[in-house]
């Protein structure tokens, strides 16, 4: 079941979104208007979720609500990864939270925390072990990034260039899982945290990981996860056909569903971090999807306001 769609992934990460083309994000808030109402127009119960930031930055917040964006979801989402790339301590993380509070009083969803293994996959375990106990009871949602290893034949989608060595690198690590999908140290851990704390975890086109990462998400417990829809994918062969089979296989699942991710022709720069050339595009695709794999669920209530460990 898709239980929320989120709109966009790190708006205010220069690997997901370029500045020097929207340097004060008025064409974003524009494009996530524009897709919060068209989702609402489909399933007016299905509840929306204002992309993970990332760093949290209690500003770019302030900035989404002075330009209309809060209006038009139900939840704002953040991203931390203090062990790895983040200038503060995995303590902070219930005080990082709060930082958001300050600004609004819209639910709080951590829609990615991991800890990277490239150092030592027992670091790796205890970070997810503490970053259980800090968060849970603290959001309604966690989504732990990710289930597997990204392949070393693959590229990052970051900032991070190779020749900062660990900074790049550890985006290879943050799995539960090796690349050859053999379990870590951290996979026998997590069972122990499930479900309250969800997986993250992106599919690329036609991903062959696809059944067997249903298969382990089951065996580690797993309920909610979080993936997406790519704008950009959608203008490949065969596009509807990969979809389908992807939210089939998850369908066991309470989905988060992210809408992103520009097609190089439709963007200002022909880039996927690029503001789109006409953001009622992106409406228009996240209108399609909600049509096609939410339209006939409803919804009790839009999404959870208090954090209850499960």
């Amino acid at each position: 079941m898709i239980e929320a769609i989120m709109i966009w992934n790190e708006p205010n990460n220069k690997s997901h979104w370029d500045p020097e083309i929207d340097p004060d994000w008025d064409l974003f808030a524009r494009m996530a208007i524009g897709a919060g109402r068209a989702i609402e127009q489909v399933n007016p119960s299905l509840p929306r979720v204002l992309g993970g930031i990332s760093p949290i930055d209690p500003s770019f917040i302030a900035n989404m609500i002075g330009k209309g964006v809060l209006d038009h979801v139900d939840a704002v989402a953040v991203h931390g990864f203090p062990l790895d790339w983040n200038l503060w301590q995995i303590d902070e993380w219930p005080a990082k939270v709060r930082e958001i509070k300050t600004v609004t009083d819209l639910p709080i969803w951590v829609s990615e925390v991991g800890v990277s293994s490239f150092g030592a996959e027992e670091v790796q375990a205890w970070g997810l072990d503490r970053t259980a106990q800090l968060l849970i009871g603290e959001s309604p949602r966690i989504h732990w990034y990710s289930l597997y290893d990204l392949p070393r034949a693959w590229p990052a989608t970051t900032r991070h260039k190779e020749a900062e060595g660990s900074s790049y690198y550890r985006h290879f690590s943050m799995g539960l899982l090796r690349e050859d999908g053999s379990p870590k140290i951290a996979a026998e851990r997590f069972p122990s945290h499930a479900p309250a704390l969800g997986i993250c975890q992106w599919f690329h086109f036609d991903d062959h990981r696809l059944d067997d990462a249903v298969a382990w998400m089951k065996r580690l417990g797993v309920r909610y996860l979080r993936t997406g829809l790519s704008w950009s994918d959608s203008f490949r062969p065969n596009a509807l056909s990969w979809f389908d089979r992807q939210m089939e296989a998850l369908s066991e699942f309470d989905l988060t569903l992210t809408y992103c991710f520009t097609p190089e022709h439709r963007g200002i720069a022909p880039h996927h971090t690029s503001a789109p050339q006409i953001p009622e595009e992106f409406a228009e695709f996240c209108a399609a999807m909600t049509e096609r794999y939410a339209h006939g669920q409803t919804f009790a209530a839009r999404p959870l306001r208090s954090a209850v460990a499960e």
